[in-house]
């Protein structure tokens, strides 16, 4: 069934306020974000749209701690990110944040279950390896290679990879971009679960219009600005999503 829309809690566990990132190559200057303002609430799942070149990664880089802004400030929680050290960023992304990409960066030497090991040795209270591999419909996989895998099948194991660590936040950057429609709407269907039964803040880039309708809110940007936010009245399933 659709599901309503997250309610908006009081207190945002994002606030970014005027971000602005440019990127310096010799004397040329890319303005990557031209001062972004964005709230992102706890249990939230956010689809960020634009073309390429619109800003929807830097944003994601500097939400999840990968990258610092040029100018403007983004707390998590009570964590002020942009004046952050690069081992506190480090403790940040290791402690409270699930990244998911659209290349799955498997060791291909490693079973499924050795994979998703790999980090649970990085985090104070990791979730039992085969609870997250139930999660990702993948406990028959558990002891296969990469190479034994589809496509599909290895980005959902990169999905329980992020999730071992139980994470409040978990960053998905075209996790559909390499995978054919009915898998991309299977990989989808796992982070709208884990957003609706962990209560795990997601935000989504896609390029894909589509997938905006099972977000709460769609957040638009182009040439390194906020174009639109737009809120779902009622959001769709994954298996209604068509495009």
């Amino acid at each position: 069934m659709p599901a309503n829309p997250t309610p908006l809690p009081s207190e945002p566990i994002f606030c970014a306020r005027g971000l602005s990132k440019v990127y310096r190559t010799g004397e040329v200057e890319v303005h990557a974000l031209r001062g972004v303002d964005l709230d992102v609430y706890r249990g939230e799942f956010i689809v960020l749209l634009g073309a390429s070149g619109s800003g929807k990664s830097t944003l994601l880089n500097i939400l999840g701690g990968l990258d610092v802004p040029t100018a403007g400030q983004v707390r998590f929680a009570d964590h002020d990110l942009s004046a952050a050290s690069e081992a506190e960023l480090t403790r940040y992304r290791r402690e409270h944040v699930g990244f998911v990409f659209q290349f799955y960066n498997l060791i291909p030497s490693l079973t499924v279950r050795e994979n998703i090991a790999l980090v649970t040795d990085i985090v104070p209270d990791p979730m039992p390896i085969d609870e997250a591999l139930a999660l990702v419909a993948l406990t028959p996989r558990r002891d296969h290679f990469p190479s034994q895998l589809s496509g599909g099948e290895q980005q959902r194991v990169a999905i329980a990879r992020a999730i071992v660590k139980r994470p409040e936040v978990l960053l998905c950057d075209e996790p559909t971009g390499a995978l054919d429609y009915e898998t991309g709407k299977l990989v989808l269907d796992v982070v709208a679960r884990i957003n609706r039964e962990l209560g795990t803040t997601a935000i989504v880039i896609t390029h894909n219009a589509a997938i905006a309708g099972m977000a709460d809110r769609v957040i638009r940007l182009g040439d390194g600005r906020i174009l639109s936010v737009e809120r779902n009245e009622r959001k769709l399933t994954p298996a209604e999503l068509a495009w």
